[in-house]
């Protein structure tokens, strides 16, 4: 009995996870885009709930060719002020998947950007795309949507081009998870099981 009434109360102490995201709107593929190649960086803002572990976007390239990597960070202003996280995203954690082909002629694709632990103090933050390399040494444009659609908090985001200045917001969406430090319903439930089992192994010791 009093093993159970520590295991109780060992899960109820336990840390819940709670997984988080921000969406930006889909991916349009139609209306512009912005180049993150060739010396141009593009940053957009996002509200982080916590750990941000991957992100995703909307590019146009051209027929045939594959995206191979791209230098990414986090920062709390465009492309500077404190830096979160940054890195090359590549191999196994960069996937290039073909959408279709848009009225000019242009590959939409989703890039996919996986493995990533980025601790910060949530809230407004800014994620820049820059140095991308494709298969084919291409440029590469990172898809406008001016926030269409979006569905995430603080959305649509406010966009930066290192020559242009402001720009409309782009196509991505955040994706994370952080520990909560507020109970599940179902810890204090354990919890409270915990305390009443205690006090009846107490009551009964006391009874004899």
């Amino acid at each position: 009995m009093a093993s159970l009434v520590i295991l109780c109360l060992a899960l109820a102490a336990s840390p819940a996870w709670a997984s988080w995201s921000y969406d930006n709107g889909p991916i349009n593929g139609t209306v512009d885009s912005w180049t993150i190649n060739g010396g141009y960086i593009v940053g957009d803002t996002f509200n982080a709930g916590g750990t941000v572990n991957g992100f995703s976007f909307g590019v146009w390239e051209l027929p045939g060719d594959v995206m191979t990597s791209v230098d990414w960070s986090i920062t709390s202003s465009f492309n500077g002020g404190t830096v979160y996280g940054q890195g090359t995203a590549s191999g196994a954690n960069l996937t290039d998947t073909f959408l279709s082909t848009n009225p000019y002629g242009y590959s939409v694709d989703r890039i996919d950007v996986t493995g990533l632990s980025v601790s910060n103090p949530g809230g407004l933050l800014w994620l820049n795309l820059q140095n991308a390399t494709l298969l084919n040494g291409d440029p590469v444009w990172w898809d406008e949507n001016s926030g269409v659609g979006c569905g995430g908090l603080g959305c649509p985001s406010q966009a930066m081009e290192n020559i242009v200045g402001t720009i409309p917001s782009e196509a991505f969406t955040i994706s994370g998870g952080s520990p909560s430090t507020t109970p599940e319903p179902s810890s204090i439930m354990l919890f409270g099981s915990g305390v009443l089992g205690l006090a009846g192994v107490l009551r009964r010791k006391l009874t004899r």
